[in-house]
């Protein structure tokens, strides 16, 4: 291996394992992004917008029991590549149903409910992966790069989809399809560390409920991992201005599906140059207190989008707070995974989904019901004032939190789990 400056190091795995990010993100973000301006377009309505994330969260919530024990007792890289192709599946049905030229919304809705429930089993698998790839002490070296190339994915699936799309509605989902096909190969050069092939352990009567349990008695237990999940739920629950962009671009902006890609994707940018100084100079200071300032950013930034007329200044707006936000997402990456063991990790990483996925996919849903009642512009602001109430909420309420310093602190604190013995990832 070729050691770098960062205490990391590149070879076979770090490389195909982000690729597979890379291309498994902008499927993601194409297809999120080409929905949420086709079903605007097909009835105007920004509740719609919300449903769409309601339909993109529920799987994720009610199987989350599953998903998590999926990730933890097969093959992480099996589950990512399985859950990818049937991601590209339903891509390649919502293309087919763009072909034939109907307007009625609710298949587009069966079919995402069908992307989510491929998205469950994907999420847990795949944000575990990292740690199993490098040890404990490289992982902030990894994380760093993986949520790089998440947001270069972040810039590349919007304007790939606005782009797209503006030629015709049908070639966002079919370059989904190639897209998954490319990250479902790449898993398989990805090869775990030798300590992740542990033997299968023997099953007793109601180990399998135990078992799925786990993730969130684990996280019941630790202060710090509770604080740093449930910020990121409330925080962007409140702050989902994203779900909202189709509606302010079009009706506030008056820009088109090529001006709304790029307001998309301005959010990369932002997030891919905060990463980039990441990646070369990590948090290694002051974690928790940098982690609460950003969520507070990262709301008030929320406000100017939602306050403003001028593309201008809604484009550096976006950028500015998914920068936020990718600071959030780096320290929030690195604390999750090194606060349990590799026993338990996919089912931790599952609850974290479904909390991620109310974040994201059930703060769309808020948010679009807001837009109804209020108006895009108001529902934006209003939601970014509640995020940085829940920043300052989370300051006085998890001073545990807001006294980590140093990543090792929470390494040192991690509990040893009660559960069943260690299962198989193989």
């Amino acid at each position: 291996m070729n050691e770098t400056a960062g205490g990391g190091s590149w070879d076979r795995s770090v490389t195909a394992l982000l690729v597979e990010v890379f291309c498994a993100s902008t499927a993601v973000l194409t297809t999120v992004t080409a929905l949420g301006k086709q079903v605007y377009d097909l009835t105007g309505r920004e509740l719609d917008l919300g449903l769409l994330g309601l339909a993109e969260f529920a799987p994720a919530a009610l199987l989350v029991l599953v998903t998590g024990s999926v990730a933890d007792r097969f093959d992480r890289r099996r589950v990512m590549a399985i859950s990818g192709l049937c991601e590209g599946g339903c891509a390649l049905l919502i293309a087919w149903y763009v072909h034939t030229g109907r307007t009625a919304v609710a298949p587009i809705f069966a079919i995402v409910v069908c992307f989510g429930v491929a998205r469950a089993f994907n999420s847990p698998a795949s944000r575990s992966l990292p740690a199993d790839v490098v040890g404990a002490e490289h992982l902030p070296w990894l994380v760093a790069r993986n949520s790089m190339a998440f947001q270069v994915a972040l810039i590349v699936g919007p304007v790939l989809a606005g782009s797209l799309y503006a030629v015709d509605h049908r070639l966002p989902y079919l370059a989904v399809a190639a897209l998954t096909l490319v990250s479902a190969s790449a898993t398989f050069f990805i090869a775990l560390q030798p300590r992740q092939r542990a033997p299968r352990a023997e099953r007793r009567p109601g180990a399998m409920l135990h078992d799925a349990l786990a993730g969130l008695r684990v996280v019941r237990r630790q202060p710090i991992l509770l604080g740093v999940i449930s910020l990121d739920l409330f925080a962007v629950l409140f702050g989902g201005a994203i779900a909202l962009l189709p509606a302010l671009a079009e009706d506030r902006l008056g820009v088109g599906s090529v001006g709304f890609g790029w307001l998309r994707a301005a959010g990369g940018i932002g997030a891919a140059a905060v990463m980039l100084g990441l990646a070369r100079r990590p948090v290694t200071r002051h974690v928790g207190r940098t982690l609460l300032v950003a969520v507070g950013a990262f709301g008030l930034f929320t406000v100017v989008l939602g306050l403003t007329r001028t593309f201008a200044v809604a484009f550096v707006a976006m950028v500015a707070l998914t920068g936020a936000d990718a600071v959030s997402v780096f320290i929030r990456g690195t604390l999750v995974p090194l606060a349990v063991t590799a026993e338990t990790r996919g089912r931790v990483l599952a609850v974290e989904a479904v909390f991620i996925g109310a974040s994201n996919e059930l703060g769309a849903f808020e948010s679009g019901v807001a837009g109804e009642l209020l108006g895009p512009a108001g529902a934006v602001v209003l939601g970014g004032l509640a995020t940085v109430a829940v920043a300052v909420g989370w300051w006085a309420l998890f001073p545990s939190l807001r006294r980590v310093d140093r990543f090792r602190d929470v390494v040192a604190a991690v509990p040893a789990d009660r559960g069943p013995g260690p299962t198989s990832n193989v």
